[in-house]
């Protein structure tokens, strides 16, 4: 108080000014920091729920043999298809980037449709006890890889859209983040209504 009273108005003033100067620095570092540790957080969501479905899409990597070994028995002019299920499993397996994953298992899942199809054709295929294990496990894997995708997709819509909002894409930018892909449907008949018969 004894402080003040020697101090001219001008310099109570510039006091004044100083003191909201610094703490508007502080809460902005502290904010900064806030937002920096959300999307540290955020970040290692996107990788567990990519490496999360990595696994499942791993295991029906090696499940897709057995079926096309079960297959191959069945339908042996079939072996344009059975191939093209071949490469595409090889190519998913080989993708490094979420990018060539995304895409490579694009490709794999419009393969295993081609396969499907000619599952269809072969009634005795489909009573075989084996054939019809192998074909629960990999619609048992499906549905996991389709929950894992909704949860990947879920996480990288947080992440982007936070990268994307104001004031916290100044710390994006700052900390060099790049927008994360979806794991998408990349075929358009994916997206139509399924037939079914009976």
């Amino acid at each position: 108080m004894y402080l003040l009273g020697t101090l001219s108005p001008g310099q109570i003033a510039a006091i004044s000014v100083g003191a909201a100067v610094l703490l508007l620095a502080v809460i902005f570092v502290v904010w900064g920091f806030a937002v920096h540790n959300k999307f540290v957080a955020l970040r290692s969501n996107i990788e567990e729920a990519f490496s999360t479905m990595d696994v499942h899409l791993k295991k029906r990597y090696d499940l897709i043999p057995n079926l096309v070994e079960t297959v191959k028995g069945y339908a042996k002019h079939e072996s344009g298809v059975l191939e093209e299920v071949t490469k595409a499993r090889a190519h998913a397996a080989a993708a490094n980037t979420a990018a060539e994953k995304i895409e490579a298992n694009a490709q794999l899942s419009q393969a295993l449709r081609s396969l499907n199809l000619v599952m269809e054709r072969y009634p005795e295929l489909k009573a075989n006890q084996n054939f019809l294990g192998l074909q629960g496990d990999l619609k048992s894997i499906e549905n996991e890889i389709a929950n894992s995708r909704r949860y990947y997709n879920g996480v990288v819509k947080a992440f982007n859209t936070k990268r994307e909002t104001i004031p916290s894409n100044i710390i994006a930018k700052m900390m060099k983040l790049e927008k994360q892909p979806y794991f998408e449907v990349a075929d358009e008949a994916e997206r139509q209504n399924v037939e079914v018969k009976f």
